[in-house]
This record gives structure tokens, sequence and C-alpha cells, in this order.
């Protein structure tokens, strides 16, 4: 049996994954269905799986949180809390993550052993250039995108598909969260 992988991206409706400026995380647009949805995504056994930049964004962002951050939010906790394999050939262990192991090598190769050896889906928040590589790879399963309702056309940040391949997408699911915000799941194909 074979893991299933979700590449799990938070967006702006122009596809950058952050913004600079007076942008505050989520984009200041979470409410409690987007969070008491996002917690129930990561109830369930899971495995986490992060790029080396990911993994460090995150260990820093909770270094430098309090407990009443938004970065604290019951959902990231719960993320912290999974099993987690950060690919990665620089960083050395012990990570800062209670149970994250290092797999050093090319990420495809990991990420195609996980989902062989693996009795948990596998999950991966961020990890954008990770990402386009395993949808190049056909390795992503699902593509979910919570999609918030703001343009950063002149703050965006990370544009979560550049340079990535072209695929077409079967909606599989479809949540609207505190009125505004867009889940869509998708099913990527390989667009030849």
């Amino acid at each position: 049996m074979t893991a299933t992988y979700t590449f799990d991206v938070f967006s702006s409706l122009d596809g950058f994954g952050a913004a600079s400026g007076n942008w505050t995380g989520y984009w200041g647009k979470q409410g409690p269905e987007l969070l008491d949805h996002r917690l129930d995504l990561y109830r369930d056994e899971q495995r986490m799986v992060f790029g080396a930049n990911t993994y460090r964004a995150f260990a820093q962002m909770l270094a430098a949180s309090t407990e009443e951050s938004e970065v604290r939010d019951p959902w990231v906790t719960r993320m912290i809390n999974l099993p987690a394999t950060v690919v990665s050939s620089t960083l050395e262990a012990p990570l800062d993550w209670p149970d994250a192991t290092i797999a050093s090598g090319d990420a495809v190769d990991i990420v195609a052993q996980l989902k062989k050896e693996s009795d948990v889906p596998l999950r991966s928040h961020g990890s954008l250039s990770m990402n386009r590589a395993l949808l190049a790879a056909g390795l992503v399963d699902r593509v979910q995108v919570t999609l918030f309702p703001v343009i950063t056309g002149q703050t965006g940040l990370e544009p979560i598909f550049l340079g990535a391949a072209d695929f077409d997408l079967e909606l599989i699911e479809n949540h609207t969260l505190d009125g505004n915000i867009q889940e869509l799941i998708y099913r990527p194909t390989l667009h030849i």
C-alpha cells in the first residue's frame, strides 16, 4: 500500500505564499472556522515532510513566538507534535522538533521511499521548491490550497508555483471558511 502525499499550502489570490509589509500571518483574515478546520486536518496520525528552508523558518518563528501568538495556534502545536521528516543535506541532528528525523539526499527519492513504507498519510505544509519537484515526479496525490481573499501584487513573496510543470487539476473537495477563505483540494495530473 502506498501512503498518500498532500502538498498543503496557504496562498494569496495571486499565488504568493507570503507577503512583506504590514501583512500579518494568514494575511489577517483568519477566523474561528479556519482555525478549527486546520486543527481537524491535523488530528489524525500523519507524517509531516519539510524541506530544510521551511523547517528553519518554522523553527525560527516558534523560537521567537510567545504562547499567545498566532504562531502557536492549536493546529500548529499539533503539527509540531506529529512525526516529521526533514529533507536536508545541511542540517544536523538534533533538530528543535519533538519527533523529527533528517533524511539526506534527493527529495524525490526520499518521498518515494516514504510513500512505500509509511503506514500513515504524508503531508507537507509549505516547502515550495521541494513540492514543485515532487509534483513534477508524480508523487503528490493532493494539492490543498487555502486561498486567502487578498491580492499581494506589490508585497507578495514566495510565488507558489513559479517554475512548476503544467498540471491538470481535478477538484475533489472544497470548503468556504469564515465566509471568505476558500480551501480547494485537487488531484494533480501532469499535463502533456
